[in-house]
C-alpha cells in the first residue's frame, strides 16, 4: 500500500511561515511544496480550468514522481450537471494532459442538489480513456445506492470518502482498486484543524480496509491557517506509525 499524502492546493497565504519560510518568493510556492510533498489537489481547476501549457508549466517546475489530482472542471459537474459529457471531458483532459506523467486522478466533484442518476453517470465515466483515474465525490443522500455502486466499480472509479468534523460523509465503498479520501474539516482547536483521534481513526480504517497494493490518495481540504499542512503531517505519521508507506512529508512545520 502507498499513500498519497498532500493538500488541496499549495497557493495559500496564510501558509507562510507555516509550510513557505518567509524568504521564499510566492512564485517558487510550488517548487517548495514539491519537495515536501509528493502530491497536490489542484482545486482551482474547478472553478477556472487552467491551460495545456499552465499544466505543463507545473509539470516542469515539479519533480518526477510527483503527481498532481484535477479537480474537474465546474462546467461539466455543476453547470452541465453531467449531461453532454463528451465534449467537456476532452476538453478537461485536452489541458491536464499537460501535466504527462505528472497526471494523477481527476475528481469528479457533484453539487449537493444533483440528485443520483446512474445513467448520466455511467455515460459521463464512459468518456474517460482506460488509464485516468476517476474519483466520484457525490454530495446528495439518493446517491447511495447498490445501482450506483455498480456503476462506479464497472468504470473502475473510485467513490471518493470525504470528511467532515470526524464523521464519513459516505458510505464507505470501495468501487476500485485504489482509494480517494478528502479531508474536509475538523472539530479540534484551533478550528478546523483535526484532533490526533480522528487522524488515527482514519488511519487505522485505511489500513485495515485496503490491500497491499493499492495506491491511496489523501488530501487535506481544511486549509486556513495551515491547519492542512498540519494534519497531513500527523496523519502521514499515524499511516507510517502502522507500517504503512507513506509519500514524503515535511520534516517539521511551522
Amino acid at each position: 500500500m502507498t499513500v498519497w499524502i498532500g493538500t488541496s492546493g499549495w497557493q495559500y497565504p496564510a501558509w507562510r511561515g507555516v509550510l513557505y519560510p518567509g524568504g521564499v518568493p510566492q512564485r517558487l510556492w510550488l517548487e517548495h511544496y514539491a519537495r515536501n510533498f509528493a502530491t497536490v489537489e489542484n482545486n482551482n481547476s474547478c472553478y477556472r480550468l487552467p491551460s495545456r501549457d499552465t499544466f505543463a508549466g507545473w509539470r516542469d517546475r515539479t519533480p518526477g514522481g510527483f503527481v498532481m489530482a484535477v479537480k474537474a472542471s465546474r462546467f461539466l459537474t455543476h453547470v452541465k450537471r453531467l449531461k453532454d459529457p463528451a465534449e467537456p471531458v476532452a476538453r478537461l483532459l485536452g489541458a491536464a494532459e499537460g501535466l504527462g506523467d505528472r497526471l494523477g486522478p481527476v475528481l469528479l466533484q457533484l453539487p449537493p442538489t444533483l440528485r443520483a442518476d446512474a445513467g448520466l453517470l455511467s455515460d459521463c465515466l464512459r468518456q474517460f480513456p482506460a488509464g485516468i483515474r476517476v474519483a466520484v465525490e457525490p454530495r446528495h443522500a439518493s446517491w447511495w445506492s447498490d445501482e450506483i455502486r455498480d456503476v462506479l466499480a464497472a468504470h473502475g472509479a473510485a467513490l471518493c470518502w470525504a470528511d467532515r468534523l470526524g464523521r464519513p460523509l459516505s458510505p464507505l465503498w470501495r468501487t476500485a482498486s485504489w482509494g480517494y479520501l478528502r479531508f474536509h474539516e475538523g472539530r479540534a482547536d484551533p478550528w478546523p484543524s483535526y484532533g490526533d483521534q480522528a487522524l488515527r481513526s482514519w488511519a487505522a480504517r485505511l489500513a485495515a480496509g485496503w490491500d497491499e497494493d493499492a495506491d491511496l490518495y489523501v488530501y487535506f481540504n481544511n486549509d486556513p491557517a495551515g491547519a492542512a499542512v498540519r494534519d497531513a503531517l500527523r496523519f502521514g505519521r499515524a499511516m507510517a506509525g502502522l507500517g504503512r508507506t507513506v509519500t514524503r512529508l515535511p520534516a517539521a512545520v511551522g
